[in-house]
């Protein structure tokens, strides 16, 4: 067997090994872990998340994606607890153990100082019977892995179904929060994320910028209109101030002859253009723009415009 070969096989065992691991994980999603859920939802304090080894990089995660999805959390490792970490754990905080065997000794601390204190204490692990699970306020199992490692001893499958087990408790208390990608943004200003999760409300031009004609306006009026705002287009307004056409610089090329300027702006008008509303994204706004093979988009309330967005300023922001 050439190298390639022996490399792919490997790889595709690996997959089959975790997978297989993977569609176990249903029969944890029981009255143990609604009842994580509920606790972590009900909870005044913090969510301090802990961990050794591999179980620590887990949890590490868990705790970021706890965050920053409306679950306030932190990560203390194991052994720091031991050291004076444990100072940081409040009586209205509860604790999330990671541990696939249950018997990490580094965690006893940990464990006791939750008994003392009467703090809750929620376990994953694989281990019924381990002294992680029993000491546990809750305890969500899963049923013990094959290692994807063929020696079975490298933690791969177990740290899997850990993140996985993570995942779907961040994910529960978020949709009970009824967090919103407003909300998410307000903690990811930075990146990438920040700049996606952006409305076209606040990037739009307003006021004065919005190039606007009423329908009997003249021609001849609304092309220096056009021509001051620069935006490639106007928006035409009835006499309720809602916009019911657009005129594109395309409009003036197909209608330009001897009686142009003394035409309405409603006879060069396009009816009912596409437009957006204020709480839209930017990457929508985006979608819109190439599929319409448009580049520029009134926002308004009610067929009403607030401003306009032009498909330079979306670019700006996501470049």
């Amino acid at each position: 067997m050439n190298r390639k070969n022996k490399i792919l096989r490997s790889a595709k065992k690996a997959f089959a090994n975790e997978l297989s691991s993977i569609k176990t994980l249903s029969s944890t999603f029981n009255n143990n872990f609604c009842k994580a859920v509920e606790l972590i939802y009900n909870l005044k304090g913090r969510v301090i998340v802990t961990g050794v080894g591999k179980s620590a990089h887990v949890g590490k995660k868990l705790s970021a994606t706890l965050t920053s999805t409306g679950t306030p959390s932190y990560f203390v490792h194991a052994t720091e607890a031991s050291h004076g970490d444990l100072g940081s754990i409040q009586k209205n905080d509860c604790v999330i153990a990671l541990s696939n065997s249950g018997e990490t000794s580094e965690l006893n601390d940990i464990i006791h100082f939750t008994k003392r204190y009467n703090i809750n204490l929620i376990s994953i692990t694989s281990n019924s019977k381990s002294t992680l699970h029993k000491n546990a306020f809750i305890g969500i199992l899963y049923k013990k892995p094959l290692e994807a490692c063929p020696l079975n001893l490298a933690p791969t499958t177990s740290t899997t179904i850990a993140m996985i087990i993570g995942d779907c408790l961040a994910v529960a208390l978020l949709e009970l929060r009824g967090f919103q990608s407003a909300h998410f943004k307000n903690i990811h200003p930075g990146g990438n994320l920040g700049k996606d999760l952006k409305t076209v409300g606040e990037i739009m031009h307003i006021k004065k910028s919005i190039p606007i004609a009423k329908l009997n306006d003249k021609m001849s009026k609304t092309l220096i209109t056009m021509t001051k705002k620069s935006f490639g287009c106007i928006g035409v307004v009835d006499k309720n101030n809602k916009i019911v056409g657009i005129i594109t610089d395309g409009d003036l090329r197909r209608n330009l002859n001897s009686k142009f300027f003394d035409k309405k702006a409603s006879e060069l008008m396009t009816k009912n253009p596409t437009l957006a509303d204020k709480k839209m994204l930017i990457g929508e706004a985006i979608n819109i723009m190439n599929n319409k093979k448009i580049t520029s988009l009134f926002v308004c309330a009610k067929k009403k415009p607030l401003g306009i967005i032009h498909i330079h300023d979306l670019l700006r922001l996501t470049s």
